[in-house]
């Protein structure tokens, strides 16, 4: 596990914990995503005009649904729960648009967001208060219906630029650092409507326009991928796991 594992950092969970529960939604256990009791879990999402977090008991009656990134973490990190929290808190006395301090990606994020007319977003790296292990442990047992139950999902590929040649035998995009890690094998399969996104925030494509190259690179069928099968009723436990271990 490397520092692009989004709760590496966490002294409350061990990696192998968030490991297991990723197995247990996509190979083991998956029809945990119909049976999640969203209304018991705790979900922060960012309004997308201000980037201020707001709580929400039920995930599935955000009102106009939300946006989700996915995305691998930078070698300096990634703005935490308590960093975002207290830009608003500081720009409620000043006046500014917390919007306009936060880091890039989050910024961009937000902006993405709004112009696919959601005032909603959530972001694994600012999303959880990671202190709490209560939060942070039922954030994990929640996540891939999280990205199921999602307006859209933003793949953002921070190595690949918007002039790549995606196709290219040696692309940066069939080398991105997103294709090896862990997380982002449930990511790619949850959520129906997903976009990759440049370093620069240019859309490359959907996941269902990219299937069968997708698929070259990760060894999923493209049905999966495109949805025209369901890999939670036709893939093999066998299957599953010769994705995870790929990654």
């Amino acid at each position: 596990t490397s520092f692009q594992d989004p709760f590496y950092h966490s002294p409350s969970l061990q990696v192998s914990t968030h490991l297991t529960s990723i197995f247990n939604a996509l190979i083991i256990e998956p029809t945990i995503v119909y049976n999640v009791d969203d209304s018991a879990t705790i979900m922060w999402l960012l309004r997308t005009a201000r980037a201020e977090l707001q709580y929400f008991p039920d995930p599935s009656r955000v009102p106009g649904g939300y946006a989700i990134l996915s995305h691998t973490w930078t070698a300096d990190g990634e703005q935490s729960f308590q960093q975002v929290q207290e830009i608003g808190q500081r720009c409620q006395i000043t006046g500014q648009n917390p919007r306009d301090l936060v880091s890039e990606k989050i910024r961009n994020c937000c902006i993405q967001a709004g112009q696919f007319g959601l005032e909603w977003v959530w972001i694994d790296s600012c999303c959880i208060d990671k202190t709490s292990s209560t939060e942070l442990s039922e954030a994990i047992n929640s996540m891939f219906s999280w990205y199921v139950l999602s307006e859209v999902c933003f793949a953002y590929l921070s190595d690949v630029s918007s002039n790549d040649n995606i196709r290219a035998k040696r692309s940066a995009f069939r080398k991105a650092r997103w294709h090896t890690r862990g997380w982002t094998l449930q990511e790619l399969l949850a959520p129906a409507f997903l976009v990759f996104m440049s370093r620069d925030w240019i859309r490359i494509g959907t996941k269902l326009e990219l299937a069968p190259l997708l698929s070259e690179i990760t060894r999923i069928h493209e049905d999966f991928i495109s949805r025209k099968s369901s890999f939670l009723t036709n893939a093999s436990i066998a299957d599953r796991m010769h994705w995870a271990s790929r990654r």
